[in-house]
């Protein structure tokens, strides 16, 4: 479905190219805040409490920056009132800010101890 219906199965007009492995920092710049999953990268066990909370605020506010500027964006698709399907897409981004607001309130509590 979409762009790939129109390639084979298999074939690619370019060379595959070995994407580089995510790393705990690109994972906090590109706010994934879940500590679960920050915990399967090694380098997060040898950090002090302190700056695992330090990471965890940092994707917090990378996660709510991101979907704060997709909101702008669909808000800002011309022709808005003649698109209602918009308008799920809105509400949908803005169930994920206040889930970002209540993990954000549950981290600190859990990190406050």
């Amino acid at each position: 479905m979409g762009f790939e219906d129109g390639m084979e199965q298999g074939k690619s007009s370019a060379k595959p190219v070995k994407l580089p492995d995510m790393t705990l920092q690109k994972a906090v710049d590109m706010g994934e805040y879940n500590p679960d999953y920050l915990a399967t990268f090694p380098e997060w066990h040898t950090l002090s409490r302190h700056i695992q909370f330090q990471h965890i605020r940092n994707a917090v506010e990378n996660r709510r920056h991101h979907l704060l500027s997709q909101w702008a964006e669909v808000n800002n698709i011309l022709d808005f009132s003649k698109k209602p399907e918009l308008a799920e897409a809105l509400v949908n981004i803005e169930k994920q800010l206040r889930q970002v607001e209540d993990d954000r309130e549950k981290l600190f509590v859990e990190y406050s101890k």
